[in-house]
This record gives C-alpha cells, structure tokens and sequence, in this order.
C-alpha cells in the first residue's frame, strides 16, 4: 500500500494501522523481533542526548563504542530480521554501509511497531530509525531526516499483455475498468481523485488477493506501490505490472521518499550520513544494495529532505 497522503501525524491512527506503505514481515520474522528487540533494549546503554544546538557529538561517541543501534519496525522489504534471525532490509543494509564508512564497524537491531520509531528515537532508545520511513513536514518536526534513499511510485498489477492498456488512474477512469486495491491503501484516494467512483473500487485484504482478483478476471486491474506489485507478480504467469508511474494528488504528481531519521539535535551526525549516501548515489552502490529487495532504478531519487518537509530543519 502507499502511505494516505493527508496530514496525518505519528501519534495518530495512521501509525497504528502498522504502516505507511505496504508488505509487513511473516511471522517468523516477527519471532525473531521479539527476542532481539529485548536484546536490543537490555543490551545497550543509553546515549545521553546532545545537548546545544552544535550539532551533537552522537558520530563522535558511535565510533568510540563500535556500535551503533537501529531502529526497525520489522518490515518486508524495508528493515525485518530475517527467518534466520539476521537484520537485514533495504534500509539496516544501507546503514551497514554508510555507518562502516562513518567508522562504526556494528549495527544493532531494535525492533519496535512503526508508531513507536520517532517516541523510540527521541527516547534515546535506539540512535536512528533504519525503517524506510517516509519524509513528511509532521514527522519533520520531530526529528532531522536524511536525504531520502529511496522514491516509492505506484504500479498496476494486469492481465498479460495488459488488453486494456491502464497505465495510470485517469486511463482507469476513461475505459471505465474495473479496480481494486487494498484495505486502507492510498491507492484508493488516488484513483478517487481521478475520477473513479469509490463504491465501485474493490477492496481486498493485501496485493495476493489483488493478483488472485485479477487472475479470475473479476477486475482489470489491482494498483499497489511499484516495489510490492514487482514482487507479487513473480507469482503469476498470467499477470504483469505496469511501468511505476506517480499518482496525482491536488493535481501535481506525489513521490514518496523513504530516509533514515535522527533526533534532532544530531545534525552532524545526519550531514555526515547524508555525505556517504550521495557518494553511493553517485557511484550506483547504493542501486546494488538496493536491489536485491525489489528497489529498481525506478525508486532511485535525487529528492531531498528539505523538499519533503516542506522547507522544514530537517533541510
């Protein structure tokens, strides 16, 4: 699912329906969380916060302990422990490279529900927010971001050969197609805002009922974010996805950016990040570590944080 796109805030409901965006990890991960996440939280000494407003000296104190705490919200593709009980994920991936060149050789799992990352966060229980975390002014007042290491576009899934060609939602609305998504995705408002009349969009559970509908032809197509679509037709030898595309929202395209959150007296820390990353944008490393999650060069971005706040501190 995409995130709404409202202004919701982290204390809210939004939070509480787990996410903003799509998959949430099986059930094995989630065993695995538990039992780390009390590892995690026993584990480590808390970093006292930075105090001023210099930036903080969080970077300078990781290197001196060799380690540095992640905070995850157990989700697939975004930052999960794996059935093995490995940290792994597009984004604690990231971090195992961009903190190592920072210096700090270990990353630390501390699992936590997505609502519980920026009250985490700002309690000093982990030091970053390794989740996918999308970019919004509300969250912006919260805490600094990174530039986002990732962009989030929608996709449809369709029958092979795609026969009604539906490449956005205003091409949904004009061949009047049938359309589904899921429970509570954004995709809804989306094609609401195209045209399509709400109470005939199917709703089904997750994007393997939307393949399974599409499949049996009771719709024409299931809208999702481009990662998740990618993934759920690798399941299907009579579906596809579309091209991602950016949904409309008060007229204007909506991107989404996933980025690592820090609290915000560490500055210096998030500058430092962010200089790491806009070296493995430029190298293509990032893609590499990227990829093996479903990220194409599709979710690649050169969106900035001051951009998705809004022209917020955390620019």
């Amino acid at each position: 699912m995409a995130p709404p796109h409202g202004n919701e805030s982290d204390t809210s409901g939004y939070e509480s329906r787990h996410s903003r965006r799509t998959v949430l990890a099986g059930a094995a991960a989630f065993g695995a969380l538990g039992a780390l996440g009390a590892l995690g939280a026993a584990g480590c000494t808390r970093v006292a916060t930075a105090a001023g407003t210099d930036g903080g000296d969080l970077l300078q104190r990781l290197r001196a302990q060799g380690v540095v705490r992640l905070g995850i919200a157990g989700e697939i593709p975004f930052g999960y422990i794996d059935k093995d009980g490995h940290l792994t994920g597009e984004a604690p991936e990231l971090a195992k490279a961009i903190f190592k060149r920072l210096g700090v050789d270990k990353v630390q799992p501390v699992p936590t529900e997505f609502g519980s990352l920026i009250p985490g966060l700002n309690s000093q229980q982990f030091d970053v927010v390794a989740a996918g975390m999308y970019v919004n002014p509300e969250r912006c007042q919260q805490v600094v971001f990174a530039d986002p290491d990732y962009q989030m576009l929608d996709s449809f899934v369709v029958r092979k050969g795609n026969p009604k060609g539906l490449h956005d939602y205003k091409d949904v609305v004009a061949k009047k197609a049938k359309f589904a998504t899921g429970t509570g995705y954004a995709e809804i408002q989306y094609a609401v805002e195209a045209g399509y009349k709400e109470s005939d969009i199917l709703i089904v559970p997750d994007q393997v009922a939307g393949l399974n509908a599409v499949e049996a032809g009771r719709v024409d197509v299931f809208a999702g974010t481009a990662v998740t679509v990618r993934d759920v037709v690798k399941k299907s030898a009579k579906t596809e996805a579309t091209k991602p595309f950016a949904p409309l929202v008060d007229g204007k395209p909506h991107v989404d950016g996933g980025a690592f959150a820090f609290r915000s007296a560490e500055t210096r820390l998030r500058d430092a990040f962010n200089v790491e990353l806009h070296k493995l944008k430029k190298s293509g490393e990032l893609s590499r570590i990227l990829r093996p999650f479903g990220f194409t060069e599709a979710e690649m971005t050169d969106l900035t944080a001051k951009e998705l706040c809004g022209g917020g501190k955390s620019g």
